[in-house]
C-alpha cells in the first residue's frame, strides 16, 4: 500500500467523523420529533380553519338554480332536491314552497295522485300553494323568494318567508 493512499483514506474517515459529531443521535431524534409535531399541529390548524369556514356553493342556504321557466308545467309541483323545496306553478306564476312542515318541521312529500302535500309525522295536509287543508299545522308552508333571470328560475333559500295565509301576491309571475 502506498503512503499517499493511506493518508487520503484517513482524511476521509476524519471528515466522516467530523460530520457525525456535528449532531448527536439524541439531538437528531429531538429535532425529528419537534418537526413532526410542528407538521401535525399545522395540519390540524388547517383542518380546523377549513371546518370553520362557511361552505356555501349553491344549495340550501343560498341561491339555488331550480331550472328554466319552461320546464315547469302549469298546475304542476316539482321537487328541487338541492334546495329542499318545491316549485309550484300555477296559472299566475311560480311559488317556491319549503318542504318543511310548519307543525314540527318534518319533511313534507308531494303526493301526485291526490294533488296535495302529506306530512307523514302528524297528518297535516297542504294544497298546491301550501295552504293548510287538514291536520295540526298552524299555518301554510313557508316560501322562498324567487328571481327569474333570462328565463332561469333562481330561489334564495337563505331567506324563508313565514306566512299566515296564502296571498296571490306571493306568486312570482313567469
Amino acid at each position: 500500500m502506498n503512503l499517499e493512499t493511506t493518508h487520503q483514506k484517513s482524511s476521509l474517515n476524519a471528515n466522516r467523523r467530523d460530520w457525525r459529531t456535528l449532531i448527536s443521535r439524541r439531538e437528531f431524534l429531538g429535532a425529528a420529533f419537534a418537526s413532526s409535531l410542528a407538521v401535525l399541529l399545522g395540519q390540524s390548524l388547517v383542518a380546523l380553519l377549513n371546518f370553520l369556514k362557511p361552505v356555501n356553493k349553491g344549495g340550501f342556504g343560498g341561491m339555488v338554480y331550480a331550472g328554466k321557466v319552461d320546464e315547469f308545467a302549469v298546475n304542476s309541483v316539482n321537487r328541487i332536491l338541492t334546495g329542499r323545496f318545491y316549485i309550484a306553478r300555477t296559472e299566475d306564476g311560480l311559488l317556491a314552497l319549503w318542504q318543511r312542515c310548519t307543525h314540527l318541521g318534518c319533511a313534507v312529500p308531494w303526493v301526485e295522485e291526490e294533488g296535495q302535500f302529506h306530512c307523514p309525522c302528524h297528518g297535516s295536509l297542504f294544497n298546491t300553494v301550501g295552504e293548510v287543508i287538514g291536520g295540526p299545522a298552524p299555518r301554510p308552508l313557508d316560501i322562498f323568494p324567487i328571481t327569474i333571470k333570462s328565463g332561469e328560475v333562481w330561489v334564495d333559500t337563505s331567506k324563508p318567508i313565514e306566512r299566515s295565509a296564502f296571498d296571490p301576491s306571493q306568486i312570482t309571475g313567469a
